[in-house]
């Protein structure tokens, strides 16, 4: 009964937080972040993920953290949760709510950070407390991998930018981040657990764990391994160490990078191999490998782990 009158009372604060809100809009005419979100409708999703996520009271009011009182969010698009399959506000039931909640802080920062202010190379940290990166391609400036296609629109307790692609930060290195996947303790339809299989099978755990290590992983779904010849776990399980290492390797470039920082057509892999990349498009480009006919889809690019950036990919890059 305890715990129910707990989150009872959390939905009150959450819901008069919106209220009060609602009515300081009225009387200043200008709207919260999170009224923003409300009345226009290319943030719907982004409405829905505050909501299930429990921001909606916190992007509504003043910042307590700040002196300004103010927010920077760098806000998705509907188009941008598209991306990662989440079409409406119904579909993020797809997503745990810790880490819905935790992306979203990933979205944000305290002050105003205004598109003035925002430089290449420069970086902002945000509310949960990893650190985001800016970078210059050609006329458009990215955050992280998302780029920035609206600046500075002005809120109440803030100033929001839109941007094109849902930035996600998993906190943990880059095999801790696979487990997450394959635990589900982030999409609750997990599809890293071949690939998580593979890293314990060949022994390069260690070496992706490491915290001084900086990669970029290009990681396969386990549909992707599937298509490859592995028709169960188990069929990982009993491959060759040695052969999954060089395969894996061919999956792993030097220096984290993210997609926006991406030049040139092809890179060398930690296991001497070439990979071939395709036309900057939208934010994501496709990668070819020696040993497969055709070029790997990115599915979710530019998660940030501590040691390094994975983009999910539908295909395994054979060497």
């Amino acid at each position: 009964m305890k715990n129910i009158n707990i989150k009872n009372a959390l939905l009150a604060l959450t819901l008069m937080g919106t209220l009060v809100s609602c009515d300081t809009e009225y009387k200043n005419e200008t709207p919260s972040i999170a009224g923003i979100a409300v009345a226009n409708p290319n943030f719907s999703t982004l409405e829905g993920a505050a909501v299930q996520g429990g921001l909606v009271g916190v992007l509504s009011n003043s910042n307590p953290n700040d002196p300004s009182g103010h927010y920077t969010v760098f806000a998705p698009t509907n188009d941008a949760f598209a991306r990662l399959g989440l079409v409406n506000a119904g579909t993020l039931g797809g997503l745990q709510n810790s880490f819905l909640t935790n992306t979203l802080l990933y979205h944000v920062s305290n002050g105003d950070l205004l598109a003035s202010a925002i430089i290449n190379g420069g970086t902002s940290a945000s509310a949960l407390g990893v650190n985001r990166r800016f970078i210059s391609r050609g006329s458009d400036l990215y955050i992280n991998g998302s780029k920035i296609i609206q600046t500075n629109v002005n809120a109440s307790n803030g100033t929001v930018h839109a941007i094109n692609k849902v930035m996600i930060a998993t906190g943990v290195n880059i095999v801790a981040s696979a487990i997450l996947l394959k635990d589900a303790k982030v999409f609750k339809a997990p599809e890293l657990t071949f690939l998580v299989q593979a890293v314990i099978t060949s022994g390069l755990a260690p070496t992706l764990s490491d915290a001084n290590a900086n990669f970029t992983i290009y990681a396969p779904t386990d549909a992707a391994f599937k298509a490859a010849g592995f028709a169960t776990i188990q069929d990982v399980a009993n491959a060759s160490p040695a052969v999954l290492q060089q395969v894996l390797l061919n999956h792993a470039i030097g220096g984290g990078k993210f997609t926006s920082e991406y030049s040139g057509t092809t890179a060398t892999t930690a296991g001497g191999g070439t990979l071939t990349y395709g036309l900057f498009t939208d934010g994501i480009f496709t990668i070819k490998s020696n040993g497969i006919t055709t070029p790997a889809n990115m599915v979710i690019p530019d998660i940030q782990c501590s040691n390094g950036i994975v983009h999910v990919i539908d295909k395994v890059l054979l060497p």
